[in-house]
């Protein structure tokens, strides 16, 4: 089960550079910022639970403000920083306004101390970087500041008690609410393939930064999202992650690391929705994405986005055929057509999330299960292989997320990978199983020479050893041996 704490919010929020990520990453004990020494490497807002002294809250990584208030700047990607920041700080309830130790006081962390006093919350100084007792020394001139200041060293983690003490104490009483754990679902694809834009249209809200610059979004965004009402309801986490280049291609260690959680979202996940650019059509990258799904066992929907811009060049049904074509070990994956620009298809598109969610977590009752893999069976007999013909015994389901199922058979040998195929599209025929990966294990169960069935759960016991023959007794002493027959001549 999760939590929700909708009034228990902490924003970290300061100037570019000043190691707010390095402090959201030690609040929460996981590494889900990317910390680098890169200016302006966080650009969406990143989120997590944090737990101290048996008390949950939500905390909030922002972007650097890296310009003043009512300073104009052509930069889009700045200007969707700043709008970021803002709705970040509408959102909580207190403000942990971040500086830099070894820095001193800069005329911009005034300016960001001006903007947060006007926010009316509770506002705690955390001086980072205050690496040694030296440094710790000169974080007294951000009393300037007006604010209660703590030194901290998040490289070092010190002085996190008394401010997260101060933190908690000023965060409000408040029942929590407990819903079913969410399922995962990450957005993946090429960069500047729409997927900020698509999470956007789906959430109604300019929650992620949107830019025509490849590369906008670096960290993995997760952001909840519910479908139905009451205890039909259904939870989802969507995940928004960096453009998957080729690792070859990342110029920075920034750029390095975004694919790195791309990929780490991709396997935590248990639905990926792979975005394609319409008007690029499917590429060698796009296969390499779609390889990564598949080795890691996840639902999968394939969306075709920006197909207002591509809907008069190119049919559908040849579209379609070319991806297809490209990545035919996805043939069981559904297909849409969308524009999250224009809207188009897009809640479409979350029905389709809706039902592979739903056939990943389906339950097979063995029952059925078996019948319409009989019926298989007697509809298509399998080659003979090896002078031997695949035989099947009986299956059962041993896991979801994927659909995991246990085969009984007399030989794991005797089975080709086309009638593997064969066995797996009946499945998802009789059940719908569309976009949900099944992974099959076969378990070989042997024929004694009796005809008889050998279950492989049960040990073969060693043979017993044959009794040994009593030795003959020695002739005694003395005793004429009796003289052998003579041969006839």
């Amino acid at each position: 089960m999760s939590t929700l704490f909708t009034e228990r919010v902490v924003a970290i929020a300061g100037r570019p550079n000043v190691g707010k990520s390095a402090i959201f990453n030690r609040i929460v004990r996981r590494r889900l910022s990317i910390v680098h020494e890169e200016v302006g490497v966080t650009r969406d807002r990143v989120s997590a639970e944090a737990e101290y002294q048996e008390r949950k809250f939500e905390v909030i990584d922002t972007g650097g403000l890296g310009f003043i208030d009512g300073e104009t700047t052509r930069d889009g990607i700045e200007r969707g920083i700043r709008d970021q920041v803002a709705a970040g700080l509408e959102d909580a309830r207190v403000i942990l306004f971040v500086v830099d130790g070894t820095a001193g006081l800069q005329p911009l962390d005034q300016e960001v101390a001006r903007l947060f006093r006007e926010s009316g919350r509770p506002v705690f100084l955390a001086v980072n970087k205050c690496d040694n007792d030296e440094v710790e020394k000169h974080a007294v001139e951000f009393e300037e500041l007006a604010f209660p200041v703590f030194p901290v060293s998040a490289l070092h983690n010190r002085g996190f008690e008394p401010l997260l003490d101060a933190v908690v104490a000023a965060l409000p009483d408040e029942v929590p609410l407990t819903r079913a754990d969410p399922l995962r679902v990450a957005v993946v694809g090429k960069p500047n393939a729409g997927k900020s834009s698509y999470l956007n249209r789906i959430l109604q809200e300019d929650r992620l930064i949107v830019s025509d610059v490849a590369g906008t979004t670096r960290d993995s965004v997760e952001l909840p999202f519910t479908i139905g009402e009451g205890e039909d309801a259904r939870h989802y986490l969507l995940v928004d992650t960096a453009g998957l280049r080729h690792v070859r291609r990342t110029s920075t260690a920034v750029e390095f690391f975004s694919v790195m959680r791309s990929r780490r979202a991709i396997e935590r996940a248990d639905v990926v929705v792979m975005m394609m650019d319409a008007e690029e059509g499917p590429s060698r990258q796009d296969k390499r994405i779609a390889s990564m799904i598949l080795e890691n066992k996840k639902g999968c929907l394939i969306l075709v986005n920006k197909w207002d811009l591509a809907a008069g060049k190119v049919k559908q049904k040849d579209y379609l055929k070319a991806i297809r074509d490209t990545l035919p070990f996805l043939s069981f994956v559904p297909v849409l057509f969308i524009s999250a620009k224009e809207g188009a298809n897009v809640r479409q598109s979350i029905v389709a999330i809706d039902k592979v969610a739903g056939a990943i977590t389906q339950t097979l009752t063995t029952g059925v299960l078996n019948r319409i893999l009989k019926d298989a069976y007697e509809k298509v007999q399998p080659p003979i292989v090896r002078n031997q013909r695949f035989k099947f015994y009986y299956a059962t389901q041993i896991g979801v997320r994927p659909i995991r199922l246990s085969l009984f058979v007399n030989n794991v040998k005797s089975l080709t990978q086309a009638y593997q195929s064969y066995l797996l599209n009946q499945l998802r025929l009789a059940y719908d199983l569309a976009g949900a990966p099944i992974d099959l294990i076969f378990k070989s169960k042997p024929i004694t020479r009796s005809g008889m069935e050998v279950d492989p759960a049960v040990k073969k016991r060693p043979a017993k050893k044959p009794a040994r023959k009593p030795a003959k007794k020695a002739a005694s002493r003395g005793a004429k041996r009796p003289s052998s027959p003579r041969r006839k001549s």
